[in-house]
């Protein structure tokens, strides 16, 4: 059981690498393909918004399967994916190879930090989730930023097969390391839908939208900001965004220190940091000192802002329904990061590039609103169930109603 939290992060870092490796490489895919750079950001939106809208109902539907081999499925899948996307002759079949492998995604999320926190136990669970989404800092400083190198000396097919291979080989560590955990019975749908007549988890839910949202308008343009506005080489991008990942294993591991006792505070911290940070960085970046390390700030904060979250919004259910949280959570991620790449995407056209930065700190600003009404809220559930004491542990979905 020790090295099942590991590999979890392991895969998680192959399954993110496979997401975000086209946020290094949009220029590359627009040039060669011939489509607006606006355009091929909007593979990060059918990828983001797919595992949206199918999230709930695969993890609905698979999970009663045992979890060794339901990572191991989930992964084969993105595989196929991922080489769909590397032999794609046109725009339409890269989608069709990228929406692929966004049905794995959200089933592998809810269930591997559900699967993280049960082993680990309530009082580690947080941490148990913020070395799951270690996984996700290290996409970013080894993943993403390696397949953009790759890129740039091979061609844009090949970040995506450096991708496939990436998740063939964790498929395969997880197939004979990874312990045999069968699911524990679980809600049936209807029960399910008791979350429908949770308030928090609803507000919580938005406030993840909103983050995401805000997180996503400015990063999905990152690599097109450091060519066009730094007119910094696409092998220099890879290097930054290898710093930017580096950066982001600080955050993770900041976060992992404070999320099990002020999962909605450090949420916060996260976002106004993120919020400073990608306004601030592209009236800097003629100064490349200052630049730097604001994108270090910057990076350290992204990466924060999806453990602080998830915690966050896991925090906010009955136990009874945490893993059903987890994966609307999950699919909110998601459509948070696609609405942040249209909104990227929307922006760029009608103000230019410059001014993605500020259009992300202002959606920040709103989810820094909703926290406000959850603080509220939090407040009112407290004095309506005061012998319920930590409302993370209610035993029953009864205490949904404020």
């Amino acid at each position: 059981m020790k090295s099942a939290v590991p590999l979890l992060a392991a895969a998680a870092f192959a399954m993110l690498t496979n997401e975000f490796n086209i946020i290094g490489v949009i220029p590359l895919i627009a040039h060669d393909l011939n489509a607006p750079v606006s355009r091929v950001g909007l593979l990060v939106s059918a990828f983001a918004f797919t595992v949206a809208i199918t999230g709930p109902f695969l993890t609905l539907a698979l999970r009663h399967v045992e979890r060794r081999l339901l990572f191991t499925s989930v992964l084969g899948v993105t595989v196929i994916g991922a080489a769909l996307a590397a032999l794609a002759p046109n725009y339409a079949f890269l989608a069709v190879g990228r929406v692929l492998s966004a049905l794995a995604l959200p089933v592998y999320w809810s269930m591997a930090t559900s699967t993280a926190a049960k082993i680990a136990g309530p009082a580690k669970a947080g941490s148990a989730i913020a070395t799951v989404f270690s996984g996700v800092a290290v996409a970013s400083v080894v993943g993403s930023p390696v397949t953009t190198i790759l890129a740039d000396q091979f061609g844009w097919r090949m970040a995506f097969a450096a991708g496939g291979a990436v998740c063939a080989c964790i498929a395969l560590l997880i197939w004979f390391f990874f312990p045999r955990i069968t699911a524990d019975p679980d809600e049936t749908p209807v029960s399910a839908l008791k979350i429908l007549t949770c308030p928090l988890i609803l507000i919580n839910l938005a406030m993840s939208l909103l983050a995401l949202t805000a997180m996503f308008t400015s990063y999905t343009y990152l690599a097109d900001m450091l060519t066009r506005i730094g007119n910094f080489t696409v092998t220099s991008t890879g290097w930054i965004l290898m710093g930017f990942g580096v950066a982001g294993i600080v955050g993770n591991a900041i976060a992992g220190r404070f999320v099990d006792s002020s999962p909605l505070r450090s949420a916060v911290v996260a976002i106004v940091v993120a919020a400073v940070s990608m306004a601030a960085f592209p009236g800097l970046i003629a100064n490349r000192a200052v630049a730097m390390t604001t994108l270090a700030i910057w990076g350290a904060a992204h990466a924060a802002g999806f453990v602080t979250n998830h915690v966050r919004t896991i925090r906010s259910a009955p136990a009874a329904l945490q893993d059903l949280t987890a994966s609307l959570n999950v699919s909110i991620f998601n459509a948070g990061i696609g609405l942040g790449a249209v909104v990227g995407g929307k922006v760029i056209d009608a103000a230019g590039l410059h001014e993605v930065g500020v259009a992300g700190a202002l959606s920040g600003v709103l989810a820094l609103v909703v926290a406000g009404i959850i603080v509220l809220s939090t407040k009112r559930l407290e004095a309506a169930y005061p012998e319920r004491g930590d409302q993370r542990n209610r035993p029953t979905p009864k205490g949904c109603g404020l």
